[in-house]
């Protein structure tokens, strides 16, 4: 079955974080990056999700992580 997936915002939050943990895309790249992680079929929603929420795809993706948690060494 190929159904597309729904992307909320902080679905889209929390894969962007998961992506920079990894080390796979840093926050100071454009949010456009992280499409190379996002089928492309899905691509459409994830951008439509984006633009609803007042993101733009030059943003960078530090922009999506403005409420990280960060935890003390």
């Amino acid at each position: 079955m190929n159904t597309a997936i729904k992307y909320d915002i902080e679905v889209i939050k929390e894969e962007a974080l998961h992506l920079v943990k990894k080390g796979l895309v840093s926050r100071q790249q454009p949010i456009y990056a992280l499409g190379q992680y996002i089928r492309e079929r899905d691509w459409a929603y994830f951008e439509q999700e984006l633009e609803q929420n007042e993101y733009l795809l030059r943003d960078r993706i530090i922009d999506l992580l403005a409420t990280e948690n960060w935890q003390e060494d």
